[in-house]
């Protein structure tokens, strides 16, 4: 028999009456069955709503609304703190909710887009959410005016307080909450956001929402830790070879085993084990007799992939995404030519939660709670995956035991927990990913090669540049039409390289062409955190000072020279140098190492310094990152932000690399997929600028591009050796 269809409301996964009385706490609630009645009754007993983006209970509590997802990074903080600015509202009486992507939907997209991933969930979103909390202050303002017979234009609001100056008259945003909710919402074009002089909340440290401790101590629900009534446990197992289909599987052969409920086709390259708990489906899917169709990939080495990277370096046929004046004539007329060829791997995103989502599927309805970037990608995987039409369908966002991009334009396992849901319906079915499958089923960052080339007259001016990059295309796996509409060509490959806009080169060479031969691979490519400006920054960094001590300049110098035209790419660069000291000696036995970059409309640079003993042992002394992300809405939260992206990117430089054998990924878990050590990583001294204008730009990608190519530099300095082939690990470089 089918377990009781559980009707869990949306609003018993938001903030409780306890959590809300605290203040500054969020927390999850997963409780037990309710019937409609009780819900419709939680339902109408919901505060109003003033705008889109504010609800306030009587006791003064404001509810903020928020669409992008927390995954560690302080997003719903930063909104919290946009949408309070223009609100004027007590801080400390803040929470927030998580609108589903189903009600967005049914309210014709009114919360605005719910990706968060290319760090964007502040910066594409800064404007409105900011005019959302206006809105509802001359809501409020309004309706104490009304009350009080007097004109708006007399009143003032403040920390919750609306006042009328000229009577003294005082009220609070909780007694005319109701009231202002009955109001017309103010046309967002007539809204004149503060002038960011005026900031009192924007640009302060403030504590987050989400609870450290409750993280540290294990409280925060995370979806993997989702329970519900009747609940069953799935675990799945696709074709190790990407392309390649199931064949057959013998379900018998575990179906008596303890906890085992059923053994289901999830679709043409996997099958799944259902049973009570995860171990008891692990167990059986470890012996569950599978045979796989692995198709002609399954021939495909790393050394097959390699092979096309090389020759796409020599290509005649290539996608031009910059380039000025007339490199092949510099080249033939250069006095000099220096070339260097590098390499970047596949990497995995290894988020600690492993893929995981829960779902409860019935004839008529359909929800899912997933962890996810992306709220609307994930209820159209869910739509489409249930048979059932767009109003019967909805997704609840969980807390996400980080994402990195894997959990946002990637949503197999959404698609996954509902094909098996359907296959017992009214049974809530949470699946979740081994390790194993999370290493071997990911959405790898993209394999690529460079060449860089620069050319010199006789008197050691640099006359050219080339850079050709050979590897895959992103877009053309993910978003085609993209490709489409540039004919062909990924735009997103030049990132930090591009010819200006939010990932805009950061330097003016003569004669310069940036070109692309596309060599996709059967391996999937995916937005990996910081995407191709990793690669990137190293190729152009590295190759800077290359460049530069052929040129018999100091790199910093001859940096400045080619970003003369680029102010902020300057003072993010001059702010390292001064920082870490860069015209004095260094202590003996270290040396330095500098890279700048633009990428995600933020600017970046890293200065670190390093000792290296036996040629090939490392330290990290220093690290010195500077960021101009324009606006800096809570400082305290991106100096996290950008010294937990060097532990990324030093991570990825070190020690991270995905190889291929006979068709599928080698690297099956944290063994041979590592990480760096807390006691190989020194403080990250951050400095923030902030340059102003009307471009915001991110804070969770655009230094980690700068990590590795600053540490490569110092150790040529320390060693006179160039390793230009990432990770070091594979050169005997090691990070103590």
């Amino acid at each position: 028999m089918n377990a009781p269809v559980p009707n869990l409301s949306r609003r018993q996964f938001i903030v409780g009456s306890s959590a809300v009385s605290a203040g500054l706490a969020i927390g999850l609630e997963f409780p037990a069955v309710i019937g409609s009645a009780q819900a419709s009754t939680a339902q109408a007993a919901m505060p109003p709503e003033i705008g889109v983006w504010v609800m306030i209970q009587p006791n003064d509590t404001v509810i903020i609304r928020v669409v992008r997802s927390e995954m560690g990074q302080g997003t719903i903080t930063g909104l919290a703190q946009l949408v309070a600015e223009e609100l004027e509202c007590d801080w400390k009486k803040i929470t927030i909710d998580y609108p589903t992507p189903g009600e967005s939907l049914k309210r014709k997209g009114v919360w605005g887009s719910f990706s968060t991933g290319g760090s964007r969930g502040i910066r594409t979103s800064e404007d409105y959410v900011r005019k959302g909390g206006a809105a509802a202050r001359i809501m409020l303002v309004q309706a104490a005016a009304n009350q009080w017979g007097v004109p708006a234009a007399e009143c003032l609001a403040s920390n919750s307080v609306i006042s009328h100056q000229a009577s003294g008259r005082t009220i609070s945003y909780g007694k005319v909450a109701a009231a202002a909710a009955k109001l017309p919402v103010p046309d967002a074009k007539s809204i004149e956001l503060k002038d960011p002089k005026r900031w009192k909340v924007i640009g302060k440290s403030m504590d987050r929402i989400d609870s450290l401790a409750d993280k540290v101590t294990g409280k925060q629900v995370y979806a993997i830790d989702l329970q519900m009534p009747g609940m069953l446990v799935a675990t799945i197992k696709e074709c190790p070879v990407f392309g390649g289909k199931l064949k057959s599987f013998d379900a018998s052969k575990v179906a008596s085993m303890k906890g085992v409920k059923k053994v289901v086709q999830v679709s043409d390259t996997s099958v799944a084990v259902v049973a009570d708990t995860f171990w008891q489906a692990k167990v059986a899917m470890d012996q569950l007799p599978i045979v796989w169709d692995e198709g002609a990939n399954a021939n495909v080495q790393q050394a097959d992939i390699l092979k096309r990277l090389e020759e796409g370096l020599n290509a005649n046929e290539t996608f031009v995404g910059n380039a000025n004046g007339d490199f092949k004539k510099a080249a033939s007329d250069a006095s000099k030519k220096i070339e260097a060829k590098f390499f970047y791997p596949f990497l995995n995103h290894a988020p600690m939660e492993p893929m995981n989502a829960t779902a409860l599927w019935t004839a008529d309805k359909c929800r899912a709670w997933v962890p996810t970037q992306d709220g609307e990608a994930s209820l159209a995987a869910v739509i489409a995956a249930s048979g059932l039409t767009a109003d019967k369908c909805d997704v609840i966002k969980v807390n996400l035991g980080g994402g990195f991009g894997r959990r946002g334009a990637f949503q197999d396992y959404t698609t996954q927990v509902v094909n098996i849901a359907k296959q017992m319906p009214g049974t809530p079915i949470k699946l979740i990913w081994t390790r194993e499958e999370d290493m071997t089923q990911g959405r790898y960052h993209p394999i690529m090669m460079c060449r860089m080339t620069g050319t010199f007259d006789d008197k050691k001016n640099l006359t050219g540049v080339h850079m050709r990059l050979s590897g895959q295309s992103i877009l053309t796996a993910v978003r085609p039409a993209v490709v489409a509409q540039n004919k062909g060509m990924d735009p997103l490959v030049f990132q930090g390289v591009a010819k200006g806009g939010e990932h805009g080169i950061s330097y003016d060479f003569p004669n310069l062409t940036i070109d692309h031969a596309m060599r996709n691979t059967h391996v999937p490519p995916g937005f990996w955190r910081g995407v191709n400006i990793n690669q990137n920054a190293v190729f152009m960094e590295c190759f800077m000072d290359e460049l530069a001590e052929y040129a018999g300049m100091d790199p910093v110098e001859f940096r400045r020279k080619y970003s003369a035209n680029y102010p902020r790419n300057l003072a993010v660069l001059n702010a390292v140098a001064d920082r870490i000291g860069w015209t004095k000696p260094a202590p003996a036995g270290v040396f330095r190492g500098i890279a700048q970059q633009k990428s995600f409309g933020s600017f970046v640079a890293a200065a670190c310094e390093i000792s290296v003993t036996d040629g090939n042992k490392i330290k990290i002394h220093r690290i010195v990152a500077a960021t101009d992300p324009g606006y800096a809405v809570n400082p305290a939260q991106i100096e996290r932000q950008v010294s937990g992206s060097f532990v990324y990117g030093l991570s990825a430089l070190f020690e991270e690399e995905c190889t291929v054998k006979n068709g599928r990924i080698e690297q099956t878990n944290f063994d041979t997929f590592g990480s760096i050590r807390l006691r190989q990583m020194p403080k990250v001294e951050t400095i923030i600028i902030q340059g102003g204008g009307k471009e915001w730009g991110g804070i969770g990608e655009p230094t980690i591009s700068v990590a590795a190519p600053a540490v490569l530099n110092a150790y040529y300095r320390a060693t006179g050796k160039r390793v230009r082939t990432v990770p070091l690990k594979n050169s005997g470089i090691t990070l103590v």
